[in-house]
């Protein structure tokens, strides 16, 4: 058994679109207002803050015959995000947490009782990654359910299309303006 999950392409691209579209007029709104920070240094500092983000969001659950583990590209600096491993035998729950928001989310167990590792929920086949956590660690994993569902994030992307089509009126009226 080698299983790759990766992060949905769903949830990749949705976020990356908002981070577009988040920041996409900045630069020309720098020029059009004569910002003190120069376009050109606020484009690089996006693009940088792009590329950050899709590393974080390459990251990939790893399950083979030994263990689990969550690893980054290998280009991605470390010193962001950090993977993990954990063999079979040393996970001993799989524990809830409620976050701010009120979702719940899964933590890992070691027997290393001061580490608890997230169970990554972004990824595709999430069910499918479930049931194999509980063949190995026969941890029952009944109520375990993914904390985002599809219909979040097509509602979040359609509302971040809507966004870009006013970044574009933003931007076009920003280049016309100063003309």
């Amino acid at each position: 058994m080698n299983d790759i999950f990766y992060v949905s392409p769903l949830i990749r691209m949705t976020l990356l679109l908002l981070y577009v579209a988040l920041t996409a007029p900045l630069p020309f709104l720098s020029n059009f207002t004569h910002a003190a920070i120069p376009a050109s240094w606020l484009s690089v500092g996006l693009v940088i803050g792009f590329v950050f983000l899709y590393g974080a969001l390459s990251d990939r659950v790893l399950l083979n015959e030994q263990g689990i583990s969550l690893e980054y590209p290998r280009w991605f600096p470390t010193f962001f995000r950090k993977g993990w491993s954990l063999a079979w035998q040393d996970i001993t729950a799989l524990k809830p947490r409620i976050t701010g928001q009120g979702g719940i989310v899964y933590y890992f167990v070691s027997k290393d009782a001061d580490q608890a590792y997230l169970l990554p929920m972004r990824v595709v086949g999430f069910t499918r990654l479930v049931k194999q956590v509980e063949e190995r660690t026969g941890i029952d994993t009944r109520d375990v359910r993914s904390l985002a569902q599809p219909w979040m994030y097509l509602i979040l992307l359609v509302f971040t299309l809507l966004l870009l089509l006013m970044d574009s009126w933003t931007i076009y009226t920003a280049l016309t303006l100063k003309h």
